[in-house]
Parts: C-alpha cells; sequence; structure tokens
C-alpha cells in the first residue's frame, strides 16, 4: 500500500477526474460516505448519538458536509460548524453546503473567534467531533482562531474523528508544525499519508482506516515520485510462498551467522535462533573458539563453526579465511563480534571478497562508521549488502547525531542507500526499508517491548533467513521486519511489553509467519484494509 504526499495525491485526484471519467463531486460523495460508514462500525450507538461535524472551507469540509448528510441519514443527530462564511465556500463543497438545507441538519456559521467562543461549549457536549477543518493541504501553522479550535477540541475530552489528516498536521512531514487535533480515529482517503505513519505526527492520528473512494489502485501506483509504501499482512503474505511437499533443507538456504565474543555469546545465539525460526533449512553460527562450547549449548539445531582469535573470546586475522570456506548462501556479520581489529579485518575482507549476500549489524557497523569507503568496495558481481542499523549506529556512520537521524528518518535511510548502492533496515518506532534505487517501506508492527538488548540480534538473524528463501533482497527486508514486529506483538500478548525478552521475540517467530494467528491491523490501531 502506496504512501502519497501532497503533490502526489492531488496528481491522483487530476487522473481519476481528468483521464478516468470520475467527476470531482462524486469522490467527494464517496469520501464522505465512507467516512460515516467507518464511524457507523466503530460507534455502536451512534445513531442515538449526537454529532458536532466541524467544517472548513475547502474540500476537506465538503468532506464533512457530505459526511453529516450520511450521518443524519443514520439516524444520528448531526450539527454542523461551518469555520467561516457560506459565502467562502464554492465548488463541489458548497453544492454539498447547500444540501444540507432540504435535510434536518443544522449548519452554523463560525466566522470568527468571538462566535467560536460562543458555540465551543455546544461543540464540547457533543458525543463525537467530525473534524474535516484541512486535509492535506495545509503546509503552515494554524492561524486565527483554529489553534483555539484545536485547544478545545483536546480538552473537550470527547471521541474525534478526524477526515483525511487531523486538522494541524501537514501531510509532507511526519514532524509537527504547530497545534493539531489529537484524534482518537483517523479515516484517511484513497492512501496513507506521509505524518499517519511516521512519529510524532501519527500519534495524532488515533486509530487509522484506508478509504476507498473510487481513484483506482493502479492511478495511485502509477503516480511519480518517490515510492513509499507500507508494508502490510497483504504484502508478506504474497512474499512468502507455501512449502512445497518435496522441500528439503536445502530448499531455504544456508545462513551463516558471524558473530560473538567473549560475554557476549548470547547476540550470536539469539541471531541463530532467529534464523532457524525464520525458515532456514541451514544455520551455522560462527564464533572465536573459545566461545564455541557456550554457544552449541545455547541450540543444537544450529552448527558451530570454530574462528581463530587474536585473544581469548576475540576473533583473530586467521578469521576471514574459514568463513570464505565455509559454505552457504547469505553471511550475517556484527552482532556481539566486537570491534577490534580481528572484527575490522574480518567485515573489511567479507565486503571486498565474500560472493553471497550480507547482513552487517552492529560491531560490523561500528566497524564501518570510520571507513564507510569499504562499502563501496563490494565487487559488482557479489551479492547485495544490507545494513540493519539503530539511530546510533546510523548516526556513526553518517557522521551526524542520532537525533538528526531520528528528525528525517526516511531521508536518512534513503540517502545511506543510494550512496552506498546498499539496502538500509533502520530500526526504531516505524522500521524503515530503503534500496538503492529510491524506494522505501515503513513497517509498523512491533512495540515498545523490542526495546531490549538482543532484539536486534534476533532480527539479523531473521533477516539473513529470509534472504536465503527469497529471489528479491528488498522483499525479504520487508518481509523480516514486519514478522519480526509481528513475533513482538504476538510475544506481548503473552508477556507483556515490559516483560519482553528477545527470545520471546524469537520463540514468536514461527507462529508470526504461520499466519495462524490473526495480527493486530497494522499495529497501533492501523487498518491496511479499506474500512
Amino acid at each position: 500500500m502506496r504512501v502519497l504526499d501532497t503533490a502526489q495525491m492531488r496528481e491522483a485526484d487530476r487522473r481519476t477526474i481528468e483521464e478516468i471519467g470520475i467527476p470531482s463531486i462524486a469522490l467527494m460523495e464517496n469520501a464522505g460516505r465512507r467516512v460515516a460508514d467507518v464511524m457507523a462500525s466503530t460507534f455502536d450507538d451512534l445513531a442515538e448519538s449526537s454529532v458536532a461535524v466541524l467544517c472548513g472551507r475547502g474540500s476537506n469540509g465538503g468532506d464533512g458536509f457530505v459526511a453529516a448528510r450520511a450521518l443524519r441519514r443514520r439516524g444520528a443527530n448531526v450539527a454542523v460548524f461551518l469555520l467561516g462564511q457560506t459565502a467562502d465556500v464554492h465548488g463541489d463543497a458548497r453544492t454539498n453546503l447547500d444540501a444540507l438545507g432540504s435535510l434536518d441538519v443544522s449548519v452554523t456559521e463560525v466566522p470568527d473567534a468571538a462566535a467560536w467562543a460562543g458555540r465551543r461549549l455546544d461543540i464540547a457536549a457533543c458525543d463525537v467531533i467530525v473534524d474535516a477543518i484541512f486535509g492535506t493541504g495545509l503546509n503552515r501553522p494554524l492561524e486565527g482562531m483554529l489553534p483555539a479550535v484545536v485547544d478545545d477540541v483536546n480538552a473537550a475530552r470527547v471521541p474525534v474523528v478526524a477526515v483525511d489528516l487531523p486538522t494541524g498536521l501537514a501531510a509532507d512531514t511526519h514532524r509537527l508544525i504547530g497545534p493539531a487535533i489529537d484524534a482518537d480515529l483517523t479515516v484517511t482517503l484513497a492512501a496513507p499519508k506521509i505524518p499517519l505513519v511516521f512519529t510524532p505526527g501519527s500519534t495524532f492520528a488515533g486509530d487509522v482506516y484506508v478509504a476507498e473512494i473510487g481513484i483506482p489502485e493502479r492511478v495511485i501506483d502509477g503516480v511519480a515520485g518517490p515510492r513509499l509504501e507500507l508494508v502490510t499482512p497483504v504484502t508478506v503474505r504474497a512474499l512468502v510462498p507455501d512449502r512445497a511437499e518435496d522441500a528439503h533443507k536445502g530448499t531455504f538456504g544456508h545462513v551463516l551467522i558471524v558473530a560473538g565474543s567473549l560475554g557476549r555469546t548470547g547476540a550470536a545465539s539469539l541471531a541463530g535462533i532467529g534464523a532457524l525460526r525464520s525458515g532456514a533449512g541451514l544455520v551455522t553460527v560462527a564464533v572465536p573458539r573459545s566461545c564455541v562450547p557456550a554457544v552449541a549449548a545455547a541450540a543444537p539445531e544450529y552448527m558451530t563453526l570454530p574462528l581463530e582469535e587474536e585473544q581469548e573470546g576475540v576473533v583473530g586475522a586467521g578469521a576471514l579465511d574459514a568463513v570464505l570456506a565455509a559454505p552457504c548462501d547469505v553471511i550475517a556479520a556484527g552482532p556481539g563480534l566486537g570491534t577490534g581489529p580481528g572484527a575490522a579485518g574480518l567485515v573489511r575482507g567479507l565486503l571486498a571478497r565474500a560472493r553471497v549476500p550480507l547482513v552487517l549489524d552492529a560491531d560490523a557497523l561500528n566497524v564501518c562508521s570510520d571507513h564507510p569507503e569499504w562499502l563501496d568496495a563490494r565487487p559488482a558481481a557479489a551479492g547485495d549488502v544490507v545494513l540493519t542499523p539503530h539511530p546510533g549506529e546510523m548516526a556513526r556512520l553518517r557522521g551526524c547525531t542520532a537525533q538528526e537521524v531520528q528528525d528525517e528518518r526516511l531521508a536518512t535511510a534513503r540517502g545511506m542507500a543510494a550512496e552506498h548502492g546498499v539496502h538500509v533496515v533502520l530500526k526504531g518506532a516505524r522500521t524503515l526499508v530503503a534500496a538503492p534505487d529510491g524506494s522505501a517501506a515503513v513497517n509498523l508492527t512491533g512495540n515498545p517491548g523490542l526495546a531490549t538488548g538482543g532484539a536486534g540480534d534476533v532480527l539479523t538473524g531473521v533477516t539473513a533467513a529470509w534472504m536465503a528463501q527469497l529471489a528479491h533482497t528488498a522483499d525479504a527486508c520487508k518481509a523480516a521486519v514486519y514478522l519480526h514486529g509481528l513475533a513482538a506483538d504476538l510475544a506481548a500478548r503473552e508477556h507483556g511489553q515490559t516483560g519482553l525478552i528477545a527470545s520471546d521475540v524469537a520463540a514468536a517467530l514461527g507462529k508470526a509467519a504461520s499466519g495462524t494467528l490473526d495480527p493486530e491491523p497494522l499495529g497501533n490501531g492501523h487498518d491496511t484494509d479499506s474500512a
């Protein structure tokens, strides 16, 4: 499911109207009706409720006028408050405003702050508020009486349903540009918008439903410009095939995990278990020789490969030859590996000489942070490289602060992927997958319980396993982050977020991939199916 910015959404509207031949007023009618449909499915007593519909003067207000009409037909007691004057409403919105005159729907003009002050208590006394003030057109902080409107709506402690976007959010950024309505439910039209899928904007959206309003999917998919999509259950189900009856270990690939050091053998074990639980046919965990007993004892299902040490528990310079000689389809390196000369030489050698795809995480990224040119030394004929940094590791790679990474997660991931020709999995709330061609995907599964040691090590193994099974690296990364996050959601049902540990996530990976349990819709209340 593609995420659109303001220009892309306008282009999709234009193509639908001019090339497909669906009138703009029909799209507005569909939008308003879908808002009413979602509300009817959400509020059991809607027919007995009083609903205040706050409408702006533009298209978003027009959607609100249609929703008001549809809600009235469902039996709700509806009052419309126009934040402006009737004379300022034009086009399709005016047509739908005038249509309310034939129904038992009151329309009150609220042209200024004094008028709002006289009506805010009436609005707060309603059972539900519909926010149809601004949609995707806002690009600067609210002015005039609107900040007071936002404050009063938020203070009313009444359920709020936003049409397309909560008023105050700007469609082209996840960052807050000023005060915004804190909605309980957002019915976004045709496609998700950027502030609905990235924090902090998404925290104002509540549950998000994507409403199909008549814009064909091929139009949305064909709009020019940067590609950002959501990783949805439908996406992953299409990527993960059923297993053939005659499948064998070789069918699902051999993953080699290069990880671990003295005191950090758990990282290697968790990565190995993550790969096993994600369906890899064979998994070998390569660790410094003295670490083999501890790693081997953690799970009997994977094999171990002892590596030369430069000192007890620390990988040595001779380890590279053993790793390159080991049979495998994918190599994942870094968890708990250390950053000494032996580890640095190993990572540099893998980038220069390995002929299979690589997943680099943790210490493998840390040793590259001083030598980003190593990422550019990959032979053209070699497999793809996937980097899986958390914000701190990405900051070291990019020479900036972690906060700067967080402020521009999408741009940072895309920039890293394009500059070095790698695939990037930028971990954190709303993990991002960015490809060298500029396309990106955002994952909404997962929860704060993943903020625990070892969770990223599990993801390293998960990513490598899906790279061994799927033909395309971008697809493998999408499947990995979705299923890893879903496993955390399933595990949190049993253990809670506070008590969640990495091995709980690894243990739930099989359930996540099997599809025997229904996932929470899109995580955090989002629903990818048109509601």
